[in-house]
């Protein structure tokens, strides 16, 4: 059985006397930067100077520093912008002013995976991954918990690479829930296909094609959105708690007995074989070299789909009933990854 780190396991004191600086003030930025700071790490917060974040760093307590000041100052360097955004902010901001023999540590591994990142042979390179948003890090810490965490070495310089990881993460409130080892190839490819074929890509096609399918057979568009949209966050959140058999539990023998009989007619072993070639493009980097493409090519067709996913009929139905749910009312959106970085640019 895997490992699973928790707090009695690890030193904290492998980042004593360290500078710590966190690249970004985002969901995953903030949230760990303010973990660090309750836990008396020395930490720095690093962003482009009149960047979207600039002003709520300072509001809650930060002297932000421009990347390249507070890098050169920094043993420990957190680089928590945008994906596509740390390549450029490495070569131009980050490298050129890293000290020698520094740790870099990233909470996602495409960048150094995929090497769009290729870092100096004196670096230590680093992830520590929180299973969730930047906000659940900040709240599960004040309220004396954690989200579990991904550790992942890449390059170990010092000899002590783990060590500071594991620190990391006990600093943020990691080992409270765990830390489990993994490497950057498999936290990125797992990470991925976890959100094309499951999370994201699977769960939204899946709920569109179940409305579209009662809309088309003469079902009211409201009805269809209650069943195939609405209903799912119960679902969700009884296998979050206690997996399939507690969502078991909780439904009716009817509703079990479909599952058990209809679930795998929906998704059959022509939709396995679909996510096997999707696992394949992350593994292979085509997934990749194509959303650096698009990326770079200024994100038209990116835009196209977006504008498309909007325009679904069961996002429209959602978007009329949803006013009159007086639960969601006043209740904070999600930080996302989308929405972590704020649509900062480099540094921001």
């Amino acid at each position: 059985m895997t490992t699973m780190y928790r707090e009695q396991d690890i030193d904290p004191t492998a980042l004593n006397g360290k500078c710590v600086v966190v690249v970004g003030y985002g969901s995953q930025g903030r949230g760990q930067a303010l973990n660090l700071r309750d836990s008396g790490v020395d930490v720095r917060v690093a962003l482009r100077p009149g960047g979207p974040t600039w002003a709520q760093a300072v509001e809650e307590g930060w002297t932000p520093q421009d990347i390249e000041e507070a890098v050169a100052e920094a043993d420990v360097v957190c680089v928590l912008i945008p994906d596509m955004l740390q390549a450029q902010c490495w070569r131009e901001k980050i490298e050129p002013n890293l000290k020698p023999d520094a740790a870099v540590l990233f909470s996602h591994g495409l960048a150094i995976h995929y090497n769009l990142i290729e870092a100096r042979e004196d670096l230590d390179i680093v992830m520590i991954a929180p299973k969730g948003p930047g906000r659940l890090v900040r709240d599960q810490y004040e309220i004396g918990c954690g989200v579990p965490c991904l550790c992942a070495v890449q390059q170990d310089a010092s000899g002590h690479a783990k060590s500071i990881a594991m620190a990391y993460a006990y600093a943020i409130g990691g080992a409270r829930a765990g830390v489990i080892e993994t490497t950057f190839a498999e936290e990125t490819e797992t990470d991925l296909f976890g959100e094309q074929a499951v999370l994201c890509g699977g769960v939204t096609e899946l709920i569109s094609a179940g409305f579209d399918t009662l809309v088309e057979a003469g079902y009211k568009p409201e009805v269809a959105y209650f069943e195939c949209l609405h209903e799912l966050k119960l679902i969700v959140d009884l296998i979050y708690e206690g997996g399939f058999q507690r969502m078991h539990e909780y439904v009716s023998e009817t509703a079990q007995f479909g599952d058990h009989t209809r679930g795998p007619r929906v998704i059959n072993e022509e939709t396995r074989a679909r996510m096997r070639e999707v696992l394949a493009e992350v593994q292979d980097g085509t997934f990749a070299r194509e959303w650096v493409a698009e990326y770079k090519a200024g994100c038209e067709n990116y835009r196209r789909l977006q504008r498309d996913d909007a325009a679904r009929p069961v996002e429209q139905i959602g978007r009329e009933l949803r006013p009159g749910f007086s639960w969601l009312k006043n209740k904070p959106a999600p930080a996302s990854r989308t929405t972590r970085e704020a649509g900062q640019t480099i540094g921001a």
